[in-house]
């Protein structure tokens, strides 16, 4: 007479399996949480982005304000000796320039950035191309002395100018987290 009985068989799971995906699965659904509440923890996407600039240290301290009660995130401070910014979780880039920078730039409250490979052939290219198209157009090098930046000033755009740079993880050592800033008139 033939065994009917149930048999169990068991299924042998290597421990490097067991442990590495549920880990990675953990990891993954912690990133597209952070990507779908704007909190990349990572360097990419390093997307394209807008700059827009204060009128003033205090307008500046203002606009930070303004952008974090509309549910904007400020996630670095990046200030040079001609340029304090912070930059937001969305990308957008608060600014306030230093009086040279206008000099060089001219006068602008805007600017288009662009992230390429190389920013300097960047800006010359564009601003040949504009130059074709019958605007006026020039790029300006060494705004921002030590930073991979260039900028093209056109009258293609109303008083605003068009800024490249490189990837974020080729703009050389991490930006600062972001601080709060001191108003100058309290």
């Amino acid at each position: 007479m033939a065994d009917t009985r149930n048999t169990r068989r068991s299924v042998q799971v290597p421990l490097w399996i067991a442990i590495l995906f549920p880990l990675a699965t953990l990891l993954l659904a912690l990133w597209t949480f952070a990507l779908a509440h704007d909190r990349n923890p990572l360097p990419f996407p390093d997307r394209d982005y807008q700059v827009f600039s204060a009128s003033s240290a205090d307008a500046l301290v203002a606009m930070e304000e303004v952008m974090q009660m509309l549910g904007q995130r400020p996630r670095f401070r990046v200030d040079s000796p001609n340029v304090q910014r912070t930059i937001f979780a969305s990308g957008t880039i608060i600014n306030q320039p230093d009086p040279r920078m206008f000099d060089l730039l001219g006068p602008h409250g805007a600017a288009l950035g662009f992230v390429v490979d190389d920013p300097d052939a960047t800006a010359r290219h564009i601003a040949a191309q504009l130059q074709a198209r019958g605007f006026q157009a020039a790029s300006i090098h060494g705004a921002e002395p030590g930073l991979p930046i260039a900028f093209v000033r056109t009258d293609a755009l109303a008083d605003s100018v068009l800024v490249f740079r490189k990837h974020m993880l080729r703009m050389g050592a991490k930006p600062d987290p972001w601080t709060p800033r001191r108003a100058l008139a309290n």
